[in-house]
């Protein structure tokens, strides 16, 4: 259900704001992730660790947010991605505690299913067609679903099974490098300088916080 969450509510904040907004507060994610392992869980996050996440998330908000800071209102395409965010943070918690007992492969047809079943219900009380899409369309459905969605996710619910989601979530914000490095050939759009800068500085973050899962240092206290 948080899958589904995510899914439903990032892909139809699109239709209400812009892309670089949607990827920069879906992006948020590891903030929800490091407050959860926090407060739920009750895991001590080092200093070392907070650096790297501040950095990461810096970059990607140099990367992608230069069209929120020039539209910096907030609209309910923004507020549905900023609780995709959420929900992607609530399958990354969960995930991680359901690793300690099911294999990768099984844990990924289990949530595949039951985010199918969860959206097939959704889009049945809001009347969405399932029909009449063109073979392009198609393509793209399939792609996604294969690539991003099972390639993609299973290797995120692997990588669970060996760290903790509050290092995980954070190594994801390497996602709009990706794209900002696809867009070059794909799109032919060129990274400006501050989105070089920017990724150079979200690499760091990534990289320190992958560090700190094996660092001791000072401990933020329980709350």
């Amino acid at each position: 259900m948080f899958t589904a969450g995510d899914f439903s509510l990032w892909n139809s904040s699109l239709a209400f704001t812009t892309a670089a907004n949607a990827t920069l507060l879906g992006n948020t994610a590891p903030l929800w992730v490091a407050l959860g392992a926090w407060l739920i869980f009750r895991e001590k996050l080092n200093r070392i660790f907070l650096l790297g996440l501040a950095l990461a998330l810096t970059g990607a908000l140099l990367i992608m947010g230069s069209d929120f800071l020039i539209h910096p209102r907030l609209g309910i395409g923004d507020l549905m991605a900023s609780c995709a965010a959420i929900f992607y943070a609530s399958y990354m918690l969960s995930t991680q505690q359901g690793r300690k007992r099911i294999d990768p492969l099984r844990y990924s047809w289990l949530v595949g299913i039951s985010a199918s079943i969860t959206l097939f219900v959704i889009n049945l009380i809001l009347h969405n067609t399932f029909f009449g899409y063109d073979t392009q369309t198609w393509v793209v459905f399939f792609g996604t679903a294969i690539i991003s969605q099972t390639i993609g996710y299973f290797s995120i619910t692997y990588a669970l099974g060996h760290l903790p989601a509050h290092v995980v979530s954070p190594t994801m914000v390497g996602q709009p490098i990706m794209t900002t490095l696809l867009a070059i050939p794909l799109l032919g759009e060129i990274p400006n300088l501050i989105q070089i800068v920017g990724g150079l500085i979200a690499l760091t973050g990534i990289f320190i916080v992958n560090q700190s899962h094996n660092t001791t240092g000072p401990k933020i206290p329980n709350a």
